[in-house]
């Protein structure tokens, strides 16, 4: 039995992968400013992603294009070196790195007319 169970985490371990957004995600914690919404609106609430269909508290897409691509960083003073993302630096006590490698994710919606397009 105990090899039925390594043999499991050893091949689970191969299935990982930066880009593995399709799934629901739910939010749990929030810290930065709270420019266009109210935290409490935010915590508790999924953001979903399956292909090209995308649901969820921060943005929908009806299969209308989606795409989606990722830049990883190594370390978080190579993410923080990126001047899109300085308003990290103010943060960087809330932010907890797992495993070292950051990946920030660009999700885009092309939309079915030019009103409809979005990125995430």
């Amino acid at each position: 039995m105990k090899k039925l169970y390594l043999l499991f985490f050893f091949l689970i371990s191969f299935h990982a992968r930066a880009d593995f957004v399709e799934t629901k995600w739910e939010v749990k914690e929030y810290f930065g400013e709270a420019w266009y919404a109210k935290p409490e609106s935010i915590i508790g609430k999924f953001q979903e992603f399956y292909k090209g269909y995308a649901k969820g508290v921060f943005y929908n897409c009806d299969y209308e294009g989606q795409s989606y691509t990722y830049t990883k960083y190594e370390t978080l003073e190579e993410f923080l070196n990126n001047k899109e993302f300085l308003l990290f630096n103010k943060y960087i006590g809330n932010i907890e790195i797992l495993g070292g490698n950051i990946y920030v994710h660009r999700i885009t919606c092309n939309g079915n007319n030019e009103l409809n397009r979005k990125v995430f």
